[in-house]
């Protein structure tokens, strides 16, 4: 579907900031989360996970837990069912069945330190714990790689036996490459040779973690129809129903999701875990069955971002204009494919324009958990050796680094480095916003003896996507809207949707009454990720809400004897076009309806190719301890086009979450591991996050260019965020201390062995 619309400012409840209508549930304590789940006759269930990165599986003996007491069910990858090689799209990555299903449960192998071998369930989570304890594994260890260096080497040892890898539509066997891919455009050696400036450079990141607070969840029955039916934290009923069916191997119509509060996703929770084991649980011992996460396998067992090997080079003529660049990306995967090369490609020069250019992505097994998408999966690591290359460059050359940003922005036309043509973009008119907030404007200040202040700037972007929702509207008497609609709420979208209705209906946001429904209450909707769900939702909520008004046409014909081509909608009051006296209030005419024909409802759902493009520019203020390397961020600001706020204080939110999260991942985040494979940090004691102490206020700048493909000018703004903070930290710190890094995290340890 793709449409356009006139720009449209005058909006009553769009732009507004309504008290959130789950906040009272919130903060008293009354959301139902997925460890709050109860049910007759339910039973807890736990993983026994290998202490080992990689080795083969010998035997298990589970013949003491099944003894132990209160025991009601064990399971081993024995009693998986044998999935198919199929690959599916959820919409923020790929899936396929047969190697989703052996990273819930090892078959003959272990691919990653906390791999599942066994699930006990019994009559509480002790006993469950108790039994595991029993379960006897004898395994061959066999050496393991844990970046993408190693397991390219001839002498890895190679993880899937039977993945044959795609390189460049050349079949690989007996590899970790899973494929390698390639975008080229123009003469890219040519401009390269003929360029005044030029430079190259190798960047590393380690894999980081979503870090949400709430651990992965599922209560789950297999009941006497032969149905399942799943309680879970989850990003998307409609994706974890896909899923959970794949990897059964059972119809869709067979299994039933209902989403629950969900305590953050960033993209973690889109994969299923626990619900397919669950499942089989119940089916074997005839009870519901309820699994909650411990930390430590949070981290070492769920999908985490890829860590990467990047290497970018640029060439500019003397005027200070981009002629060529090429990127090789290498990204771990981890135990199975789907490293998210793509997006990678699609982001990493988006916010240039450049003629000629080369990328190619290697996607690469490690003996890691099987990545899952995190904000704008693959780029912040882009935007980390794109934006910090840049600035190296103008260093060398002695351009300004913010005018050659502004020199070579993207537009629309831009040919982005996968050959997409941009729409209507707002990176633009970021750059002037960010020349003209007041953080540019102010001096970096003096800092204290025996420490330096800098300044980074750097650019990021996420493509944003569409897909497939729907929503379902139904007119009270009093006047109220009941709404429900299929995306999960993390961010407060259910706010956002009511708000769409709103708008076309002309009430206040609070009169309408927003729902999330399980996979049997509304129509297909995607995930709630990809930045997708006030644009792709709202919408589907702006389509119901006109079809709403074109019911209640109907009646106001019946009610007056006209015809309902004379009956117009504005600002919530039905009127005659004939007779202008003739007018009525939505929430007059909804209590009259009883006598009108009955109830009217109404549906939306949208199936969208195309959406709208998210550009930003941050801007970091650091200061450094020149003895310690101990990095403080002494002010932030950050520019982004959102199209249209919906609701600002959510799109504030947004920014300054991903801002957040992104400093986190510049100067401490990272899963560091030792020589057997095991991540030696695997508890947020140890897994260093920022916190509000570490922080300062995020000052925020909302650029409006609206979105000719949505009702309203909506572009998603949930992922863009995380981008730029990487590489602004980074050109923060050398333009502070005078040294650059190339690996994150960039912490006080490597400041300190830089500055020597």
């Amino acid at each position: 579907m793709v449409a356009t619309f006139e720009p449209k400012t005058d909006y009553k409840v769009v732009g507004t900031r309504p008290i959130r209508h789950d906040g009272y549930d919130k903060v008293t304590g009354r959301a139902v989360y997925g460890a709050d789940m109860k049910l007759p006759g339910l039973i807890w269930a736990v993983c026994v996970r290998s202490p080992h990165a990689h080795a083969k599986i010998k035997s298990i003996d589970t013949s003491a837990a099944e003894a132990s007491t209160g025991v009601f069910a064990v399971i081993t990858g024995s009693d998986m069912p044998k999935a198919q090689s199929k690959l599916v799209d959820l919409g923020e990555g790929n899936i396929n069945f047969k190697w989703a299903s052996n990273k819930l449960m090892a078959d003959d192998k272990v691919l990653y330190k906390g791999h599942p071998v066994a699930a006990v369930a019994a009559a509480d989570r002790y006993a469950a714990e108790e039994a595991a304890r029993k379960v006897v594994v004898e395994y061959e260890v066999l050496p393991s790689v844990t970046n993408v260096v190693d397991a390219l080497a001839e002498d890895a040892p190679i993880l899937l036996d039977d993945l044959v890898g795609d390189d460049l539509g050349k079949d690989v066997n007996n590899t970790n490459m899973a494929a390698h891919e390639r975008h080229e455009f123009g003469d890219v050696e040519g401009a390269m040779k003929t360029a005044a400036h030029t430079i190259e450079r190798e960047y590393n990141m380690q894999m980081v973690h979503q870090g949400y607070i709430e651990p992965h969840n599922a209560t789950a029955t297999w009941d006497e129809e032969n149905r399942v039916k799943v309680w879970t934290s989850t990003q998307g009923a409609f994706t974890a129903r896909t899923q959970i069916a794949g990897i059964l191997q059972i119809p869709i119509s067979s299994v039933k999701v209902t989403p629950l509060e969900i305590g953050g996703g960033f993209g973690g929770k889109i994969p299923v875990y626990f619900e397919p084991l669950a499942a089989l649980l119940s089916k074997k011992s005839g009870r519901p069955v309820k699994m909650v996460m411990e930390r430590t396998a949070v981290f070492e067992t769920t999908g985490p971002t890829p860590g990467a090997r990047m290497i970018i080079k640029l060439g500019a003529d003397a005027n200070g204009k981009l002629v060529a660049a090429t990127a090789d990306i290498w990204f771990e995967a981890g135990a199975n494919p789907g490293a998210f090369i793509d997006p990678a490609a699609q982001c990493v020069y988006a916010p240039y324009e450049i003629p000629n250019t080369r990328i190619d992505g290697w996607d690469v097994l490690v003996n890691k958990p099987k990545v899952a998408p995190y904000r704008a999966p693959g780029s912040p690591q882009v935007a980390f050796a794109m934006e910090t290359a840049v600035d190296e460059l103008c260093e060398q050359a002695g351009w300004d680094s913010m005018q050659f940003r502004i020199d070579n922005a993207s537009k629309e036309g831009t040919r982005r480095g996968d050959g997409v043509l941009f729409s209507k973009i707002g990176m633009q008119e970021v750059l002037e916003a960010a020349t003209a907030s007041d953080h540019w404007n102010s001096p970096v200040g003096e800092a204290p003896a025996g420490k330096k202040r800098g300044r980074g700037i750097a650019n990021g972007y996420w493509f944003n996507i569409g897909l497939k929702s729907s929503a379902n509207l139904s007119l009270n008497s009093d006047g109220t809207v009941q709404l429900t609609e299929g995306s999960t709420d993390i961010g407060g979208s259910r706010t956002s949707m009511a708000m769409h209705v709103a708008e076309v209906l002309g009430i206040g946001a609070h009169d309408v009454r927003p729902t999330v429904g399980d996979t049997e209450s509304i129509g297909y909707t995607d995930v709630t990720g990809g930045s997708r769900t006030t644009y792709a939702t709202g919408y589907a909520c702006w389509i119901a809400a006109n079809n709403l008004v074109e019911e209640l046409k109907k009646r106001v014909a019946i009610l007056w004897d006209i015809d309902e081509n004379d009956v117009d909608f504005n600002d919530g009051v039905f009127s005659s076009k004939s007779e202008q006296k003739k007018t009525i209030s939505f929430k007059d005419l909804a209590g009259k309806l009883e006598d009108l024909g009955g109830p009217a409802n109404s549906t939306g759902s949208v199936d969208l190719e195309s959406a709208g493009d998210g550009f930003g520019m941050h801007i970091a203020d650091v200061e450094i301890d020149l003895k310690t390397g101990k990095t403080d961020i002494v002010r932030y600001t950050t520019i982004h086009d959102v199209g249209t706020a919906i609701h600002p204080s959510y799109v504030e939110g947004q920014m300054q979450g991903g801002a957040v999260q992104g400093i986190g991942w510049a100067l401490n985040e990272e899963y560091f591991m030792t020589d057997e494979g095991s991540m030696a940090n695997s508890s947020f004691l140890d897994y260093r996050m920022p916190t509000s102490l570490d922080l300062p206020k995020i000052e925020t700048v909302i650029v409006e260019v609206p979105n000719p493909l949505h009702p309203y000018g909506v572009r998603g703004v949930g992922e863009t965020p995380i981008c730029p903070p990487i590489p602004a930290i980074a050109n923060a710190i050398k333009d502070a201390v005078g040294v650059r890094l190339y690996k994150t995290p960039m912490n006080a340890g490597s400041i300190v062995d830089a500055l020597k």
